[in-house]
């Protein structure tokens, strides 16, 4: 198989859907006082971000950039997704590394504080993420493009 054959947008998107589902169920955990479960959803979101990650830079280094394809309106409300989910996903490597680690360390005041911080840059990221993938390959996929299911 070549990296031609991966679907990386797809498999991109679904990395990033099940971030944000995990990050909800961590933080339902914690709200609900299981600290051992809410500890390992949040190891669980890591690991899918980090391989969101790894697959993200591969098809960007390996295929570049899809041209956005809809109209103006459209266009307009894609780039301010776009551009917001991009400037908050540049924080969520440091911020999440942060918050793993003080809470690993049992440091849970300071945990709880950067977490506070955290959790809705993540999640926000994880769904516009989602978002991005919907409007330009399902609403508006460029006509050199595929449709991908």
């Amino acid at each position: 198989m070549n990296l031609e054959d991966i679907n990386f947008p797809l498999i991109n998107a679904t990395l990033n859907g099940l971030a944000g589902v995990l990050l909800v169920c961590g933080y339902v955990a914690i709200r609900r006082g299981r600290i051992i479960l809410h500890r390992n959803l949040m190891l669980a979101t890591f690991a899918v971000s980090t391989v969101f990650l790894a697959s993200y830079l591969t098809y960007h280094y390996t295929a570049g950039h899809t041209k956005f394809a809809g109209p103006t309106g459209a266009a307009y409300f894609y780039y301010v997704l776009l551009i917001s989910h991009i400037i908050l996903a540049v924080a969520v490597p440091p911020l999440a590394i942060a918050s793993l680690t003080l809470g690993l360390l049992d440091r849970r005041a300071t945990h709880r504080k950067i977490a506070k911080i955290t959790f809705p840059i993540w999640l926000y990221v994880s769904v516009t993420g989602v978002m991005v993938y919907v409007m330009l390959y399902h609403l508006y996929p460029s006509p050199q493009v595929p449709l991908i299911m």
